[in-house]
């Protein structure tokens, strides 16, 4: 299936001939600097969407073990990104005796949307796509693809402003991380879950066909304010300079994107990876080198869920005062979202 291209599965989803639309939830997803705050805030303008920014709340999965969810589940998830003052959302509106992850995120985001079509948008969701598609079977999903050179290059571009970015392997995850991303698109495809991918390039060279397919996929009519950003409302995504592009009220490249910022050898690495997931042809020594860099990118993976246990079981008092000693660092980066445990911008 070519980018743009509608799994055949997503017929049966969206609006049917009565005009009935479906309840199940939209996720967009894509890898970090991909594109994906562009593409919400335009699906957002859409009279009949109503996505939340990067809630992240399936991040948080270990407070929903066992039989009830942890009580202060809604302070813990506040606490972790602010995704619900950032939507405006009363804690209090929040059922605490939930079962489990996917009747929480569901009572959020109906609590946010209303009746229109909600769900969530994250690049953070890039290796859990299929946990994802199992947790909500109703889903439809909008994938966005940017090639790995470029997802590379706009990292270490937003790593000059943001500490998240500036983090030790944060290439090695951007670059092994879009093909977990790529992986889990096909297991979606396999699975003919409703899924409809968008190209990053197309979508800032042509935005108007982008959201007309958008549109099309979720079976909703057509809307001219999809096309551009001057009444987009962006008050939910995170300040900071690498989200300047989305802050601003076109729609443009980046002219900082033609410069060159990888290292040679970085820029060999992913170069490599790419030659073969096109030919599908290995050298000895490349399996080797993706074996090495296979384990310590899933030790880096293993750090961050921990990191995100930590904030669901550490007393709530304790991470407080934690936050605000890290907040006091002479060197750390003066900004809400570098404050927010592991969530990511994107």
């Amino acid at each position: 299936m070519i980018a743009g291209q509608t799994n055949a599965s997503g017929n049966g989803h969206g609006r049917n001939g009565k005009g009935q639309r479906a309840q199940g939830p939209l996720i967009v997803v894509g890898m970090w600097r991909s594109g994906t705050s562009l593409l919400y805030a335009l699906l957002n303008q859409h009279p009949q969407i109503a996505l939340m920014y990067e809630c992240d709340l399936p991040l948080l999965w270990p407070l929903f073990l066992g039989k009830r969810a942890k009580k202060d589940w809604p302070e813990r998830w506040q606490f972790w990104n602010s995704a619900p003052s950032r939507h405006r959302l009363d804690l209090d509106q929040l059922p605490r005796n939930v079962f489990g992850l996917a009747e929480a995120c569901r009572a959020a985001w109906k609590l946010y949307a209303g009746s229109v079509i909600g769900g969530c948008k994250s690049p953070n969701y890039f290796d859990m796509l299929p946990e994802l598609a199992t947790q909500f079977p109703d889903a439809r999903f909008i994938v966005i693809r940017r090639g790995p050179l470029d997802v590379c290059r706009s990292v270490v571009r937003a790593a000059r402003g943001d500490s998240f970015f500036a983090r030790r392997g944060m290439i090695l995850r951007a670059l092994c991380g879009s093909y977990d991303l790529s992986a889990g698109v096909e297991n979606l495809r396999a699975r003919r879950v409703p899924m409809h991918e968008v190209e990053y390039d197309t979508l800032v060279n042509d935005p108007e066909k982008t959201m007309a397919g958008v549109c099309h996929f979720l079976n909703l009519p057509s809307y001219e304010g999809m096309t551009d950003l001057r009444h987009a409302d962006r008050s939910a995504i995170y300040q900071g300079a690498h989200h300047e592009m989305v802050k601003g009220g076109e729609i443009k490249a980046d002219k900082k994107e033609k410069e060159e910022v990888l290292s040679d050898r970085t820029l060999h690495k992913i170069q490599r990876y790419m030659t073969v997931a096109g030919t599908g042809k290995s050298s000895a020594g490349f399996a080797v080198e993706k074996l090495l860099d296979h384990v310590l990118y899933r030790g880096l993976r293993m750090f961050d869920h921990a990191v995100a246990c930590i904030y669901c079981f550490a007393p709530l008092w304790l991470l407080r005062k934690y936050r605000a000693t890290r907040a006091h660092r002479p060197d750390a980066v003066a900004s809400k979202e570098t404050l927010v445990g592991v969530s990511a911008k994107e």
